[in-house]
């Protein structure tokens, strides 16, 4: 039987999906990488791979875009490790700096700024210039709060924008993944969530910050009705994004 290949996020967030996935046999059907958000959502563009854990914004790209989870990387308010750290507040933000780790990270800044804020900014993805305010996210983020004047989470202002919780990173495939494997899949994602205990003590602690709050209460990992309808919302002002642009 041919493996389907399979590339995951691999970031603290992540842990309990690998968790479940290794530790079920459905690790003996997969052919599984672990990879920084752009560079997943890279290989599920090109179908390096067959699915990936991939970041919202780029699904417009997936040819044959489906979701094949019932889970995902949401969270419904602050989730604590996708921010804008700024040295100035928000309205007085001119220029900020991309991470080029995420997609929907930038895209969600992009967004808030334009849309939420009503800021004009210029954005650069130049790691050494200097900005007022940078977005970085996943866990170089962890305990970095208290280093910047101004820190702003985008789970927290995009929920203060829409009223609606957000889907950060989605399970996508660019083919027809079968039922089976589909039912598989979630059962081993369902059960790596139900043994964030054995992850937690697996994790480096980390200085300022709580890793068990993070896995248990910041996160939330199901695919529901209103994390869609946020996710159409984002696509959409993500659209009219780019037809300014032309």
């Amino acid at each position: 039987m041919n493996k389907i290949k399979i590339s995951a996020v691999a970031y603290t967030n992540t842990k309990a999906f690998i968790y479940g996935l290794q530790n079920s046999d459905i690790i003996n059907k997969i052919d599984l990488s672990l990879d920084i958000p752009s560079d997943c959502a890279a290989k599920v563009i090109s179908g390096e791979v067959d699915m990936g854990l991939m970041p919202v914004a780029a699904i417009p790209l997936v040819p044959n875009a489906n979701i094949v989870a019932d889970y995902c990387i949401g969270s419904d308010g602050a989730v604590n490790s996708v921010f804008i750290f700024s040295d100035v507040p928000v309205e007085e933000i001119k220029t900020l700096r991309l991470d080029s780790h995420s997609r929907t990270s930038n895209n969600l800044a992009k967004v808030l700024l334009k849309f939420y804020w009503k800021q004009e900014v210029d954005f650069t993805a130049d790691p050494n210039s200097k900005t007022d305010a940078i977005v970085l996210i996943g866990d170089r983020t962890f305990g970095k709060k208290d280093d910047y004047t101004f820190a702003y989470d985008m789970g927290q202002e995009w929920k203060n924008f829409t009223g609606l919780p957000f889907m950060y990173a989605a399970w996508v495939a660019n083919r027809k993944i079968s039922q089976e494997f589909k039912n598989e899949f979630n059962a081993a994602l369902k059960f790596g969530l139900a043994h964030r205990d054995e992850v937690l003590r697996d994790l480096p602690k980390t200085e300022n910050f709580d890793l068990e709050d993070y896995l248990y209460h910041k996160l939330q990992f199901e695919v529901t009705a209103d994390r869609n309808k946020a996710l159409k919302m984002f696509l959409g002002y993500i659209e009219e994004l780019e037809k300014e642009k032309v």
